[in-house]
């Protein structure tokens, strides 16, 4: 499941991307919110103070000038408490909406070719004949990947997509270091154990609803769906770590959508028979004479 710290910030030019300093939008807002803050205090504390200053003065137009004065910082104050509830709320989906992610490349996953056998006959003919896998040997994908309705009544976000939203084809492994997919591989022998499923991603949104399905042949057998809680752009996954026994023999997908828009499908494949428990030895009772 994506969290913020299971990926890698992207940082983008706010203004012009030939300036010399990058800009990433989450730390700007975070500092206008801690100097609009900073200045919400400062004016309460200075306003509160003229007034408190100027009633104490014995002329009625010096008393009145430094109360005037005190109640314009409560006012700043005022469109200040404004500002930070905007920044708190509203500012970064308005800032992504008018300055959008530069794409940053990525490393593209290594993909597995599948070695063809070439057979070459002895007599005088010599034809060269390629061996197609059959479907056994090759995970297989489905044309067109939807959306259960059992999932789409969970969406909880209200947030629009962005169209361009992108994903890498899915690396299957057992471990991942630094966001990354240590031997990768799109066959796995039982115990299967705990699977990941990683990708590098670009242009999504935070808040945005997305979803990771993982079938079995035409069953599905675990999925998850949630606000995007990460960052625009970099590393992630989704996992599943089911008990040995749900590691099955056979072909899997993991399809991922955005919204209700589907993004990329990838295969694998689960060989030899799964663990079982072992039942526990079963008391005897002895009736006593």
């Amino acid at each position: 499941m994506f969290t913020a710290s299971r990926q890698e910030a992207l940082c983008y030019n706010l203004f012009d991307r030939d300036t010399i300093m990058p800009l990433d939008i989450q730390s700007t807002i975070r500092t206008a919110l801690i100097l609009t803050v900073l200045g919400f205090i400062l004016s309460v504390w200075y306003g509160a103070r003229r007034i408190q200053a100027g009633r104490k003065i014995a002329f009625f137009r010096i008393q009145r000038e430094q109360v005037a004065g005190g109640w314009r910082l409560i006012w700043l104050a005022g469109f200040l408490l404004g500002l930070v509830i905007f920044l708190l709320v509203g500012a970064e989906p308005v800032a992504y909406r008018y300055f959008p992610p530069s794409p940053v490349p990525s490393a593209t996953p290594t993909i597995t070719l599948t070695p063809t056998i070439t057979l070459t006959p002895t007599i005088t003919m010599t034809p060269t004949i390629t061996l197609t896998p059959s479907v056994s040997e090759t995970p297989t994908v489905p044309p067109t990947p939807f959306l259960p309705v059992s999932v789409e009544v969970l969406f909880t976000s209200s947030i629009t997509p962005d169209p361009g939203a992108v994903f890498s084809p899915i690396q299957f492994t057992r471990k991942v270091t630094n966001a990354q997919a240590v031997a990768p591989a799109t066959v796995f022998q039982n115990p299967v154990g705990h699977l990941y499923g990683v990708f590098s991603y670009d242009k999504m949104l935070p808040g945005v609803q997305w979803t990771a399905l993982w079938y079995r042949g035409a069953e599905l057998v675990f999925f998850e769906t949630k606000p995007w809680d990460g960052v625009v752009g970099g590393y992630g996954y989704t996992d599943w770590d089911p008990a040995p026994e749900a590691w099955l023999a056979g072909e899997y997908r993991v399809e991922i959508f955005v919204g209700f828009t589907w993004k990329i499908v990838s295969a694998f494949r689960v060989e030899g028979e799964p663990s079982t428990p072992v039942p526990g030895a079963t008391a005897t009772i002895t009736p006593t004479p």
